[in-house]
């Protein structure tokens, strides 16, 4: 079975790790001449929305996305000739922050209060809604931080119009959480669902530094549960989809969803009986879905702007090692390592020996953590 990809980044590569054993070919599509997955299978060099990057694509068995934010209106065109997995439509629910916190309200699911702000006067009115702090962000593109500031201050509302007044925006509700999570699921087009175990997420600049996969509480993985099953039911969804979330107490407060495979969901590749990645391309192509069960517990590393040197750290019981292969950059994801132990008590005994690799205040909130699962 031939499979299209639009976008080659380390999303598209570990899909196509994944996808090999399975039988699987694969078309990747990429603007980007050095995609990080450009050698993984045929590689097109373009533009996303290139008639003859279509045409190609449109001839594959099925054609999936490693990236949000490729344009939908490029995947509705080919949508009656193969099948697009997640639908174009569901690409599109995820590239207007407005749009999707209203889905979170139409579907009941708590969110921080937000505005739409297309003006200085909605800037200002937005913040005498929501109080300080609080944040702006444009409504589409933007990731890992980007299109956003913090408002902590009645000055910071000019410097913020002045960076980001000429695009469509939305002010969010600052909301003092407990920690952050993230649950990631996948559906079959039959609407068969499993959820992999939540994972704990900690960010630092907007970005995703650590993440871990330990035991929570029965009724926190089912709450999860049961928010992500609603939104992918309602997108009609086919993949991988992951839910972010706040935790205030006994509260999920839904923050956004990304409609692929998710980088707080890398440990699955190694501590799951089936990866996000195997299990996304199994529902693309209409196999049957794999067991979600983590295999003990797991922490996740990401690698910002460069890579370290693997020598020293592969010597570690459980460590994986993921080089993206991609050139270093300042705030670019380059990698990540999953350290996996039997439980958490092994993985707790672990981590000392990853503190050059991990940020000391980090390592301790996972320490916290793992004493408390």
């Amino acid at each position: 079975m031939n499979v299209g990809i639009l976008g080659g980044g380390q999303l598209a590569r570990m899909l196509v790790e994944a996808g090999t054993p399975l039988g699987l070919e694969f078309l990747i599509v990429d603007p980007k001449a050095d995609a990080c997955a450009a050698g993984m299978g045929r590689f097109m060099h373009t533009d996303y929305a290139d008639h003859g990057a279509l045409e190609c694509l449109a001839a594959c068995d099925r054609v999936t996305c490693d990236f949000e934010n490729v344009p939908a209106d490029a995947l509705a065109a080919i949508e009656d000739r193969v099948a697009v997995r997640p639908s174009a439509a569901a690409l599109a629910a995820a590239q207007d922050r407005l749009i999707e916190k209203e889905r979170f309200t139409r579907l009941g699911m708590a969110t921080p209060g937000y505005v739409e702000v297309n003006s200085r006067t909605d800037l200002q009115a937005a913040v005498e809604t929501l109080g300080l702090p609080a944040v702006v962000k444009t409504r589409r593109m933007g990731y890992d931080g980007k299109g956003q500031m913090v408002l902590r201050d009645a000055e910071d509302l000019e410097l913020a119009w002045r960076k980001l007044g000429e695009y469509p925006l939305i002010a969010e509700q600052w909301v003092a959480f407990d920690h952050e999570c993230s649950i990631t699921a996948v559906r079959a087009s039959d609407g068969e669902l499993r959820c992999w175990p939540v994972s704990r997420t900690w960010h630092r600049e907007g970005i995703l530094r650590l993440a871990a996969s330990v035991p929570v509480t029965p009724s926190m993985q089912e709450a999860a549960a049961t928010l992500v099953r609603r939104l992918a039911e309602d997108l009609a969804y086919v993949g991988c989809l992951t839910l972010e979330l706040f935790v205030d107490g006994d509260r999920l407060l839904a923050n956004e969803f990304a409609p692929r495979v998710h980088n707080s969901a890398h440990w699955t590749i190694e501590g799951a009986v089936c990866s996000q990645f195997e299990n996304h391309l199994r529902a693309v192509c209409g196999l049957p879905l794999g067991a979600t069960e983590a295999r003990g517990a797991s922490a996740l590393v990401n690698f910002i702007g460069s890579m370290p040197a693997p020598a020293p750290w592969l010597a570690l019981p459980g460590l994986h090692w993921h080089d993206y292969g991609k050139a270093a950059r300042e705030g670019r994801k380059v990698g990540h390592a999953t350290l996996c132990a039997s439980g958490t008590g092994a993985l707790k005994a672990l981590l000392p020996r990853l503190e050059a690799l991990v940020e000391p205040g980090l390592l301790r909130e996972l320490d916290s953590t793992l004493d408390q699962a």
